[in-house]
């Protein structure tokens, strides 16, 4: 084939595949967020972390549906327009035709692999770290003014009337029970300014009053102050606060695949890692054979010559079915049986098979068809005149 239709033809699929990932990513990743983040989340700093743990697994899930669309996409532009008939007459095969979009769907496979495999497990705890925060209240610029939170398991309560500044709150109210101390302290004062250090908040309150009651007894001491600090287990300026568990998706893949020496006593955790095991390993393939069954379905459809146009573009939506069947497998039948991940797996390599047959039927095909019949002629000289 040569290097210059080569390039051409695997530009323009890459171009049409960065162009469909961006179009179904963005809203995807949109989506997300407005749904998991408050408004309040963006003045906390947490939009970053949000989106670093968002970004490569929503990529690595539509990459496939891209690759394939845009390569089905590209072959139906080329069927319309009789561009294979060109090929064929030029004695390409229909194979030939296909190694550069069979290339670019090799190549984003590969990506996505290092995606699924090393880069969203790597990044993926941010959101759940961020879900964390919003959850617990672990951000003190999230907090609302008059607003009960309560901190710490239920030990701590704190309640404030508004804020002065992002980081200064008015008139605050604190209540808190030390079971180290066994006693209840009540802490009143006219200002708090919230401090954070590399492990967590420091909260200085200012020109206030402790109204501390012991454990059995029935009177209370109250102590004046002028500034008192209070640590907080919220986030400080280093990383994001840490969770008590840890999920299958952010284990690196040597840690994933050592879970499976264990897994297999429990049916409801086994079921859990085969479903994040089908979207690591199975959905990155899904490019290559996206790709296959898109530009076979549309050779075989579709005429060379661009008579059945609108059949040709009518097949791309079989792409999209596919994917979005096979992630909802994943995430549903999977999650009930890990044993349907094996149902998972032959129905992709089903699809590789149909689309390499289908794409053979037509390399048939073509090789007894001249297409140089289809080609304009050039017009022939006129005879001299005697």
């Amino acid at each position: 084939m040569p290097r210059h239709l080569y390039w051409y033809l695997a530009k323009r699929v890459l171009m049409g595949t960065l162009a469909i990932q961006v179009a179904l990513s963005v809203p995807v990743i949109l989506s997300s967020l407005f749904h998991y983040l408050p408004p309040a989340a963006v003045r906390g700093g947490l939009l970053w972390p949000a989106l670093l743990g968002t970004v490569p697994t929503v990529t690595y899930i539509g990459l496939p549906m891209a690759v394939g669309v845009a390569i089905a996409l590209e072959f139906a532009r080329m069927t319309n327009e009789g561009m294979i008939a060109v090929l064929y007459s030029l004695r390409l095969s229909v194979w030939a035709i296909c190694l550069p979009a069979i290339t670019c769907a090799a190549c984003a496979t590969v990506l996505g692999y290092l995606i699924s495999c090393w880069v969203a497990p790597h990044y993926v705890g941010n959101m759940h770290d961020v879900i964390n925060v919003i959850r617990n209240s672990l951000n003190h610029r999230m907090l609302e003014p008059a607003t009960f939170y309560t901190l710490d398991n239920g030990r701590r309560t704190i309640y404030f009337e508004r804020w002065r500044t992002p980081d200064v709150a008015s008139n605050i109210f604190i209540r808190q029970y030390s079971r180290e101390k066994h006693e209840e302290e009540v802490i009143k004062a006219e200002q708090a300014e919230f401090r954070r250090n590399a492990t967590g908040v420091v909260m200085i309150l200012s020109r206030g009053s402790v109204e501390v009651l012991q454990e059995g007894s029935q009177k209370a001491r109250v102590f004046e102050f002028d500034e008192n600090a209070i640590p907080l287990s919220m986030q400080g300026s280093g990383d994001l606060p840490p969770r008590a568990w840890r999920g299958f998706f952010e284990l690196s893949l040597p840690e994933f695949m050592f879970q499976l020496r264990w897994l297999y006593l429990e049916r409801s955790r086994m079921a859990e890692w085969a479903s994040e095991a089908t979207k690591r390993f199975i959905i990155p393939i899904l490019a290559l054979s996206h790709a296959l069954l898109g530009m076979g379905l549309v050779l075989a459809v579709g005429s060379a010559t661009g008579r059945r146009s609108v059949a040709a573009s009518a097949v791309i939506i079989a792409v999209p079915a596919v994917h979005i069947g096979i992630l909802v497998a994943a995430e549903s039948l999977v999650r009930l049986d890990a044993r349907l991940v094996v149902l998972v797996g032959l129905f992709v390599i089903a699809e590789i098979m149909a689309g390499i047959g289908l794409i053979q039927r037509q390399h048939r095909g073509a090789q007894s068809v001249d297409f140089s019949a289809f080609l304009p002629r050039r017009p022939q000289p006129a005879a001299a005149a005697t």
